[in-house]
């Protein structure tokens, strides 16, 4: 059940003394594998950033500011305030990535209180309303749900659960809709949460970027990751410019961060890790807060922050209350920028992923990636290269026990992905989407990563695809089958079907596309795009409560069954 909360109207300056009550607006912005090292002021000589280092100039600049390892982790603690296991966050595919829909946002913190809220770019916590953008407060969401797309020019994305075709380079396009549903609602408090999809691969970036970051001698790799935040720094130039035109700066707080460790081996300032790493270079990053008429320019916070600061340190600033504050684990930050942060160095930040663990104090960091425990004292030796686990052991000791004392009681909640929601009227189109199932026999995801992928090598008629659903509504839904299968594959029987009903259908259409052209800079690890055809497998009778929908090709005639991307659910009007 969701909290019940109100807004508060009156803010206080940093000072303690009243000010005439307003509300800032607030704009969130978060890029997407963009490393501490990447930026010019953060001493990266190979790359030009003077938009992010003026904002890093213009407020409180955070120097130890922690996120997650990865992408999904990440945006569940930011959006929430709480660490990521604590909302059903454990992964970022195959439904793992899915945030709880009972958890409460920053849109349903900001909207009740009188914010317009829209959220623009890469959500990556939860496909399926009512974990979608639109069923956790955004008003309005333009971008697309999984961790990685194909393709970043001229690409499909959705806007409120509709499928469309957008028009350029992703960031322009996004930095386009960010700006119009801000001066859409220029008379009013806004909260525009913009998440670019930047640099994360596919490499792709606009050849006036990338020839400008080659013509420094960068390989292309180099040169393709830095041309993509230099396109990130232009359009936050375009946000922040706007800003100054509408005279809205004073009374905007921009926030800007990234989401994790660099994904690739570069700059990073002489920290190990990279991105998925739960060292110091997996985890550091940049936090600019900018907000001129409460923040001075030039702040610098030495003290530990972290993701979940954001929402606390956003409702205090903006005079919103926390619904349920004690249920939170950030704080406000509030304290940091005014200089006023007692017993801050006693604080601890705790990080768990993929079965690799960490805690990090204002001195030491423990890590256990295998059985046995690091140590590392970051004042003496912030590249971790000397392990202390031996010479203080009662040190690792006291670290291993706070470290289980807080973190595995929280994480029972992780065994499996959620069941996947049918029925909801505000989401008609339910996509189940090929990763997500549980497949039987010797069927498998096509390529190294899940997201966007494919379920592919199905050979045998014992081979199974299900998905667990979770049916509000019962009723009768068509079922759409999404497949690729070449002319000698023709001929297979396709059953879907739930306890109790089932349908089939033929394969009978031939549709065996090569991969859509893909302006990656250098090879990509994931999966390129195709294009997928219809196979209407007929109607199934859901019942209300869980129930599995399985997939069973009943004749295989050919080598295989078919490739199969997804299935649609839709239900039926009588």
């Amino acid at each position: 059940m969701k909290w019940l909360f109100s807004g508060v109207l009156c803010l206080l300056s940093l000072s303690g003394a009243a000010e005439e009550a307003r509300r800032p607006n607030v704009l969130v912005v978060i890029t997407d594998d963009q490393g501490w090292g990447d930026l010019s002021s953060h001493g990266n000589a190979d790359i030009r950033t003077p938009v992010m280092d003026g904002l890093a100039a213009a407020g409180a600049r955070f120097e130890h500011f922690y996120v997650s390892p990865v992408c999904s982790p990440t945006r569940a603690s930011l959006l929430t305030g709480r660490y990521h296991w604590r909302t059903g966050v454990s992964g970022v595919t195959r439904g793992m990535e899915t945030m709880r829909a009972e958890e409460v946002t920053m849109a349903e913190v900001f909207g009740p209180a009188g914010y317009a809220t829209g959220a623009f770019g890469k959500w990556h916590s939860g496909a399926h309303y009512p974990n979608h953008p639109n069923g956790q407060g955004f008003a309005e969401f333009t971008g697309f749900c999984r961790g990685h797309w194909n393709n970043y020019f001229s690409t499909t994305l959705e806007h409120d659960g509709v499928d469309f075709q957008s028009e350029g380079y992703i960031n322009d396009y996004l930095t386009d809709k960010a700006l119009a549903f801000m001066q859409g609602h220029a008379g009013a408090p806004f909260l525009c949460y913009l998440a670019y999809n930047t640099p994360h691969s596919p490499l792709q970036v606009p050849d006036p970027y990338f020839d400008a970051a080659k013509a420094r001698g960068l390989d292309d790799e180099h040169a393709a990751v830095y041309a993509m935040c230099e396109n990130l720094d232009h359009n936050l130039g375009r946000l922040l410019g706007w800003l100054d035109e509408a005279k809205l700066a004073e009374d905007t707080i921009v926030v800007f961060l990234g989401d994790n460790g660099p994904n690739t081996d570069r700059f990073n300032g002489g920290m190990r890790g990279r991105k998925g790493s739960v060292h110091e270079g997996g985890m550091r990053n940049l936090l600019f807060l900018r907000y001129p008429r409460r923040i001075p320019a030039g702040t610098v916070v030495p003290q530990l922050a972290a993701h979940i600061d954001i929402l606390p340190t956003l409702a205090d600033l903006a005079g919103v209350k926390l619904p349920d504050p004690e249920r939170l684990d950030g704080i406000s930050l509030v304290p940091y920028i005014e200089g006023k942060a007692d017993g801050a160095d006693d604080r601890t930040i705790y990080e768990l992923w993929g079965g690799k663990r960490t805690l990090r104090t204002a001195q030491y960091r423990w890590v256990r990636e295998s059985r046995d425990p690091q140590l590392y004292d970051m004042h003496a030796d912030p590249g971790e290269t000397q392990d202390l686990a031996e010479a203080q052991p009662e040190l690792v000791e006291k670290f291993t026990q706070a470290y289980d004392d807080f973190v595995l009681p929280a994480v029972d909640i992780w065994t499996k992905p959620p069941p996947i929601p049918v029925g909801y009227e505000a989401a008609p189109l339910v996509r189940l989407d090929g990763p997500e199932a549980t497949l039987n026999g010797g069927l498998k995801t096509f390529g190294k990563h899940a997201n966007n992928s494919w379920i592919t090598d199905w050979s045998n008629t014992e081979d199974t695809i299900a998905w667990e659903l979770e049916v509000v509504k019962a009723g009768d839904y068509a079922v759409t089958l999404q497949y690729t299968c070449a002319e000698n594959n023709l001929g297979a029987r396709i059953e879907a079907s739930v306890p109790g009903d089932a349908t089939t259908a033929t394969l009978t259409e031939a549709h065996d596309p090569g991969y859509l052209p893909s302006p990656d800079r250098v090879p990509r690890s994931e999966v390129y795009e195709r294009t997928w055809a219809s196979l209407d497998l007929g109607t199934l009778t859901l019942p209300k409560g869980d129930v599995a929908l399985t997939l069973r090709a009943t004749e295989i005639p050919g080598a295989i069954a078919a490739d199969v991307k997804e299935v649609f659910l839709k239900p039926v009007s009588h």
